[in-house]
């Protein structure tokens, strides 16, 4: 058994290391896009439409002639700072919620926690597509649709996290020694789910990533003129025969992103 153990942590950390290196080189792709591109994201060119990979073009162009190595970058940049923003949303709101109902309980955890189970029933791209439907499409609007369908998860995984501890001796001893709740709730309880809370702020930013290039390919998420990973996918179909590279970058992007977070969100609920 221990022969087992041992080959399963050096498995999982193995995968933990090459999701930091993938997701390493992503982040530091999407960094650079946000300041410099070869070309300018939006620059058409006719002369070069659906241009194969070269010197000048190393991903190749699309069928207006722009740099896709261009676009994949403030693509993944655009998709980063969406995660992040939506992440952010449902985190810090279903934190606040989640540590709350689990340490207090009684009616208002009854009430808050039947309204939380009634938006995770619904599935979560559905109710994006609902929420869009009603305010209309745009990167702020995904933020927010995104960021309300997140906030479910993070009040389960917290109100279970903080339902543990509260009844553990250290929270007790903080009570007798005077401590308020919310000092026992956000400094004490708190950092001692930091890593249930780390792994699920980490499944959330894959979730996030997938969720804005699914709506940005159904023409939901973020509008031309700006760059979006799931939107090169969508206008990618009409050439995939003769320019498939168009398609191939983006898609590897989405890819070794995703990829890379799961091994570390694995890697760190192993630990």
């Amino acid at each position: 058994m221990k022969i087992k153990k041992r080959i399963s942590t050096i498995k999982y950390a193995k995968s933990f290391r090459a999701g930091i290196i993938m997701v390493a080189v992503i982040l530091v792709f999407a960094i650079i896009g946000l300041c410099w591109t070869p070309y300018d994201v939006n620059e058409m060119s006719y002369i070069a439409k659906n241009s194969a990979p070269s010197l000048s073009h190393p991903f190749g162009t699309d069928n207006f002639g722009r740099d896709v190595l261009s676009r994949v970058m403030q693509g993944a940049s655009l998709s980063f700072l969406i995660a992040v923003a939506v992440v952010g949303t449902g985190a810090v709101i279903g934190t606040v919620i989640g540590a709350l109902t689990g340490y207090f309980g009684g009616i208002v955890d009854t009430v808050l926690m039947r309204v939380n189970d009634a938006l995770s029933a619904f599935p979560s791209v559905l109710l994006a597509l609902v929420i869009i439907a009603v305010i209309g499409n745009g990167k702020y609007n995904l933020i927010l649709a995104l960021g309300i369908v997140f906030i479910p998860s993070y009040v389960r995984v917290v109100r279970g996290e903080v339902l543990k501890q509260k009844e553990l001796d250290y929270v007790k001893n903080m009570k007798l020694m005077g401590a308020s709740d919310l000092h026992i709730i956000f400094a004490d309880i708190l950092p001692n789910i930091r890593t249930a809370l780390t792994a699920s702020i980490l499944i959330g930013f894959q979730n996030a990533v997938l969720a804005e290039a699914g709506m940005s390919y159904l023409g939901l998420g973020v509008t031309p003129p700006d760059p979006s990973l799931g939107r090169m996918l969508s206008e990618a179909q009409s050439c995939l025969i003769y320019a498939p590279w168009y398609a191939i970058a983006p898609g590897l992007t989405i890819l070794f992103l995703t990829l890379g977070l799961g091994f570390v969100s694995h890697g760190l609920a192993e630990r």
